[in-house]
Order: C-alpha cells, then structure tokens, then sequence
C-alpha cells in the first residue's frame, strides 16, 4: 500500500490562493498562492500527517469518496495522490554503512572494472524488492 488517494477540499481564497483541508484528516490544512502550489503543498501536508501517522502505529483513515463530499460555494474537490514509499525516500535518503563478504576473485574483477560496489548492491536490492 504505497500509494494512497486522499480527497481534498480547495477553497479559492480573495488573494487568489488556495486553503486546502482533508474531510478524511482533520490534522491536515495547508495553503498555495495558485493551483499548483497549493497541490504541491497538500501532497507535502499529507506526506507529514500520513508518515507521522505510521511512525506511531495509528492506522490510516479511510478515504472518502469525492462524491460523497458536500462542498460550499467557492469549494471544489481534488483527489490527492500519495505515494509513501517516494516519500520516505526522499525525506529518508542517508546513506548506511554496510559490511558484506565476497570471493576474492571476485572482488579483484570488480576492481578491474573499476565497478562502484554500492551502486550495484543498490540496483541490486531495488531489483529483488520490485521498486
């Protein structure tokens, strides 16, 4: 369950901009002086609430569906997509340090190749996991 679509409520704003809430995550609001950025920034907004959320063991609500959403003049819905795991990668991004034994035959080949051995275990683990 790495993607998840959340709907959410955009109220255009005298400014121009936009308030953005979450019907289905009261703790979510956040703001964008145009579309864009306003959907930016609620993807940004749910990405924080959602990982939060998971750190803790809290479920994940239940998202609504966008049709079932009473909105008020000046309102619209908007489905917002989440990806989890792009996010945990991108606020998670440190390298670990990890120790592992090959052949030495294999070691000398590598090096003759000048293979960089952390990229290829990269590639490597992203392969097996499917991602």
């Amino acid at each position: 369950m790495n993607k998840l679509f959340y709907p959410a409520v955009f109220e255009l704003e005298e400014s121009g901009g936009f308030t953005v809430t979450f019907p289905d995550v009261k703790e979510c609001m956040t703001c964008g002086d145009n579309m864009e950025q306003a959907y930016e920034m609620a993807v940004e907004a749910l990405g924080l609430v959602l990982s939060y959320m998971e750190d803790e063991g809290e479920a994940f609500p239940k998202a609504s569906l966008p049709q079932d959403i009473t909105v008020k003049q000046g309102q619209f819905v908007v489905v917002v997509e989440f990806d989890m795991l792009a996010y945990r990668k991108k606020i998670n991004g440190r390298a670990v340090k990890k120790t592992l034994s090959i052949p030495a035959w294999l070691n000398e080949e590598a090096l003759s190749q000048n293979i960089n051995f952390s990229q290829v275990l990269q590639e490597a683990l992203m392969m097996k996991l499917g991602l």
